[in-house]
């Protein structure tokens, strides 16, 4: 009898298991003719719209560091997107090749905001989303260009960034936050830490709901693993930084665009 009952429960675990598999897939899309390649993570056995994450790449273009988030959270129960900024078939190959490509969007604000509101759109009108519920992180790049979604209006439920570029040559922009801002920021980050100041006045002073987490230790892209574990190079992985920010933005989207 004992046996019959684990049999069974075993089978139906397995039966679960098989019919919450996370789903993956690329996505090509456009901004104005440039046609971008996306790629989207869901648990199919949801039937009800949900929350959704819009995940922003670092410079070196979606890698397998912005899917294997992806997949972390639609196992969750989100529907993400890993956005494409560069284009479809343009991803670096070198750092110096990533400085290029990302330098070319950090001075071009405007059409870094377009490629972000094309992801947005595109993720927005899916079936499987609920439109109201959608947030907008990114990583280093990436974190730079939520904020600048945020800065452009885009009615998203929240904006994160990891360890991003701080940076604004338009202050007043941030008037058009319409929701929580999260910042999740290595202290040791030379590069960045000239723009925190100006930063949360920009915040303050447009009276954004924002959250500032500093990590002490914790030096530039300190999420990514391929960063290596050097931070006298400046980049470098911290474990700690790592499920700490993670365990804050977890907090942050129960907060704005809970799974139910």
């Amino acid at each position: 009898m004992f046996k019959s009952i684990l049999s069974s429960v075993v089978v139906f675990m397995a039966m679960t298991s098989a019919n919450a598999a996370i789903k993956t897939e690329s996505v090509d899309y456009k901004e104005g003719k440039t046609t971008l390649e996306g790629f989207m993570a869901y648990d199919d056995s949801i039937k009800t719209p949900r929350p959704a994450v819009l995940i922003i790449h670092q410079w070196m273009g979606v890698t397998d560091n912005e899917k294997m988030r992806a997949q972390m959270l639609a196992e969750k129960g989100y529907v993400v997107l890993a956005a494409d900024i560069y284009g479809k078939g343009v991803r670096a190959t070198s750092p110096d090749e990533a400085g290029k490509l990302a330098g070319q969007y950090k001075n071009d604000r405007k059409l870094f905001r377009a490629r972000g509101q094309a992801a947005f759109d595109l993720l927005k009108k899916n079936k499987m989303v609920d439109p109201k519920h959608i947030v907008v992180v990114g990583y280093c790049f990436g974190g730079t260009g939520a904020l600048e979604m945020g800065r452009a209006g885009v009615p998203a439920a929240g904006f994160v960034s990891f360890h991003g570029g701080l940076s604004n040559p338009t202050p007043a922009d941030a008037k058009n936050f319409k929701a929580p801002v999260l910042v999740a920021h290595g202290a040791l980050d030379k590069g960045v830490n000239p723009e925190v100041m100006p930063f949360m006045k920009e915040m303050d002073d447009n009276k954004v709901d924002y959250q500032f987490i500093s990590y002490s230790g914790a030096v530039h892209a300190f999420t990514q693993k391929s960063a290596g574990n050097d931070p006298s190079k400046g980049v470098a992985y911290n474990e700690k930084a790592d499920k700490r920010s993670w365990a804050h933005f977890m907090d942050f989207l129960n907060e704005v665009a809970p799974i139910k």
